[in-house]
């Protein structure tokens, strides 16, 4: 019965619960350590992500009989001059739409105000309603009140997190310039500690991880950059206000699969109903037009069959990711999932391997 499948999952289960249970209840040994790790965390994200980006740069230089410190430094320059080019390129334009969108705060306050008061003064008159009517009034009622009540606390929640940010944004280049320098060091110094076959098998999956990563995270740029710039033209032929930022915004929001694009698609239609409530119309076929050539075209081409993971999966990774580490979570759900997958998949193979060894007739 203990070569069974079933059974051995089911220990390996027991075991998980266990290990959990315990380390539950001595979690404060490891308090400090996780105050460490959230501390780096963003930056170390960060400087990864800007590693995966210039990795391909670095690898183009040093072909080219680059040492690895003129790469690092001509990478370097070379961001710092994209940076101030976008800046002074872009910059004016944003400042032009941020004032244009403060000295509009008041009338879009007055038009949100009107609506409220509207919808207060049917909820003033609701005992003419139907007993089930009233008792739906006064649900949405209270849900809109915890909705706000929820939003007031993610906002601040979210400031505190660009503080914290702010302050610690010191240890991106850190991480980064590290990652460029000694990159090639990272497997080895883990793989080194192991012998044999399974000296191999570590060297194979922490090789695959690192396809996973380069893959998604190039990918995943490349394909928020493209349909930030459909959208961007899209906004532009509408006549939509403030598309600059609106667009700025969508391309971070891009890089959240699926979900992303329909987050950016909510503050451009509320723009779009205080400009003119005609462009919500507009708006939606904007979104629905860049949607649909990323779907067919854009996705496909970029990363193709690389993550081998199921849009019904992602989505449920996603959601199940913003619950529980909000925001943060909902960023690296996906990559997260696809490294657990690659792990879990070799462990698999391996166990396969194992098990017909084992079972070979001599």
């Amino acid at each position: 019965m203990t070569r069974k499948v079933w059974f051995q999952v089911g220990v390996g289960i027991l075991l998980a619960l266990l290990v959990i249970k315990y380390f539950i209840e001595i979690q404060w040994i490891f308090s400090p350590l996780v105050i460490i790790l959230k501390a780096i965390f963003i930056p170390l994200l960060l400087g990864g992500v800007l590693y995966y980006v210039t990795e391909p740069i670095q690898r183009f230089l040093e072909k080219r009989k680059f040492p690895r410190w003129a790469s690092i430094l001509t990478i370097v320059i070379g961001l710092i001059a994209l940076v101030g080019g976008f800046g002074w390129i872009v910059g004016n334009p944003i400042a032009v739409q941020v004032n244009n969108l403060m000295k509009n705060v008041p009338q879009i306050s007055a038009s949100i105000q009107d609506a409220a008061d509207y919808v207060l003064k049917m909820f003033e008159n609701k005992d003419n309603f139907p007993p089930q009517l009233k008792d739906f009034i006064d649900n949405m009622a209270n849900s809109v009140q915890d909705i706000a009540v929820v939003a007031s606390k993610g906002l601040v929640s979210f400031l505190q997190s660009v503080v914290s940010v702010s302050l610690l944004a010191i240890l991106i280049p850190f991480f980064f310039i590290f990652m460029l320098k000694d990159h090639e060091k990272f497997a080895p110094s883990i793989y080194k500690y192991f012998s044999g076959e399974r000296r191999e098998w570590v060297k194979k999956t922490l090789s695959e991880i690192d396809g996973v990563l380069r893959s998604y995270i190039q990918g995943q740029l490349q394909i928020s950059f493209l349909l930030a710039l459909i959208m961007y033209v899209g906004y532009l032929i509408i006549g939509l206000e403030y598309s600059l930022l609106l667009v700025i915004f969508a391309f971070f929001m891009n890089m959240i699969p699926f979900i992303g694009p329909w987050i950016a698609f909510t503050p451009a239609l509320i723009v779009a109903v205080m400009q003119d409530p005609v462009l919500v119309i507009w708006v939606s076929v904007v979104t629905l037009v860049a949607q649909q050539i990323d779907s067919n075209f854009i996705t496909p081409n970029v990363m193709g069959k690389s993550l081998d993971i199921h849009p019904l999966t992602v989505i449920t990774v996603i959601l199940a990711a913003g619950n529980i580490a909000g925001f943060i979570g909902i960023i690296i759900a996906v990559p997260f999932y696809a490294v657990l997958k690659v792990v879990a998949s070799n462990i698999y193979d391996e166990r396969n391997v194992i098990k017909k060894k084992a079972t070979k007739s001599v």
